[in-house]
């Protein structure tokens, strides 16, 4: 799958935000503790699920295992037969997993399977798959305890926002929106971990979506391993401190770049938090867009483009509008027509940000997402099918 690259831009915090209030589930689960809201370009053909349980010690070298250990996983944790897949009672229009995973969110994910991702959350190694039904089904890789682990993935999936409700209130206020909704359905915006959000988003600066991923995987590396998945390795992702123990040479070694610095800068900061840099940064959720662009962008690395993605993913700012070269193009064509062939300023910036709000209120973020991902090559080319499908069904025999 060939996506757009990121790109750096600016992003500049929007006039009057706004508080945010997560509505009322549209699904019969477990309401989520509020308070805690890419790309993977890797395919296989296998949908066999296989599973490695051993748990590595953190060291300051990339986890490695040897032939012995590796026969020795395979003598006593034989491959399971079947996978149990659990719905999520989460339709097609509610989740899907193909416009929701490899769009830009989050660079952890990888496919496993047809329409099957696998991913960590907190500390658990979780399967999904779009089932035959067009529902959700979840599959946990030796979680210790399920009903923890459903209820961080409902809180990751964010599913206390019903997508259907908002979906036909962009399309009754947006000619665009309305034509795209029946084509994008379930294009989610995901409720990550701010720390986990924060350090993928420091790799993604002027970079391309293979490089990024490489990056990501090696930082996620060192965190605790939870297990192999279609050839995969999963770990948790690192704590502020383990991250600490990394070294700006070392992640340069990593090709990491100039972005080594600001990683190990960006720690080391978090780590000067009172309270620690964790809580900081869930304590974010509490504020209003521009206090939580103030403070991020207070971290060495983080300007504002890369903030408004934080912001958005990971710390409920649903009207968040990362601003770049390719949301531009899409604002000059159906939001700012007036400014088609204007050079992108920071001021413009701003001015972006404002008319998606103007037009999509305080979920403005998510349908700038949506919008994002219709713009993808891949998904463009999936709409003109769809669309000429439903013309022809149309046509009376």
């Amino acid at each position: 799958m060939h996506l757009l690259p990121l790109r750096s831009a600016t992003f500049l915090s929007i006039a009057n935000p706004m508080k945010r209030r997560r509505p009322i589930s549209c699904l019969s689960a477990p309401k989520t503790t509020p308070p805690s809201t890419p790309l993977t370009p890797q395919t296989l053909d296998n949908t066999h699920l296989s599973k490695n349980p051993q748990t590595l010690s953190l060291s300051s070298k990339r986890p490695k295992r040897s032939l012995s250990q590796t026969l020795k996983v395979q003598i006593l944790s034989p491959p399971r037969q079947t996978e149990q897949w659990v719905p999520l009672n989460l339709g097609k229009s509610e989740l899907s997993l193909p416009l929701t995973f490899p769009t830009g969110q989050t660079f952890r994910w990888k496919k496993t399977g047809p329409l099957q991702y696998t991913g960590v959350v907190k500390s658990h190694l979780v399967s999904l798959k779009q089932l035959e039904n067009g529902d959700v089904g979840y599959c946990f890789h030796d979680c210790s305890n399920e009903d923890v682990g459903r209820l961080a993935l409902f809180d990751f999936l964010n599913v206390g926002i019903c997508l259907a409700d908002m979906w036909e209130g962009f399309a009754a206020s947006d000619q665009r929106f309305a034509e795209l909704a029946p084509h994008l359905a379930g294009a989610r915006v995901l409720r990550q971990d701010p720390l986990e959000c924060l350090i993928q988003f420091l790799c993604s600066s002027n970079n391309n979506i293979g490089r990024i991923t490489r990056m990501v995987d090696y930082i996620s590396s060192f965190g605790d391993y939870l297990g192999t998945v279609e050839g995969f390795d999963f770990h948790e992702f690192p704590s502020l401190d383990r991250l600490a123990m990394l070294s700006e040479e070392e992640l340069r070694e990593a090709g990491f770049g100039y972005r080594a610095k600001y990683i190990v800068g960006t720690v080391k900061s978090l780590q000067l938090k009172p309270g620690g840099g964790a809580d900081w940064l869930l304590s974010l959720r509490e504020l209003v867009l521009e206090e939580v662009i103030g403070a991020l962008c207070t971290l060495p690395g983080v300007g504002p483009k890369v903030a408004a993605c934080i912001a958005l993913f990971s710390l409920d700012q649903h009207h968040a509008i990362p601003v770049d070269t390719h949301v531009w193009q899409i604002a000059t064509r159906f939001l700012l027509p007036e400014l088609a062939g204007v050079r992108l300023t920071s001021k413009l910036c701003n001015r972006v940000a404002e008319a998606f709000v103007a037009r999509y209120g305080k979920y403005a973020g998510w349908a700038q997402t949506l919008l994002f991902v219709a713009e993808l090559p891949s998904q463009k080319a999936l709409i003109s099918s769809q669309s000429c499908t439903m013309k022809k069904k149309k046509i009376p025999v």
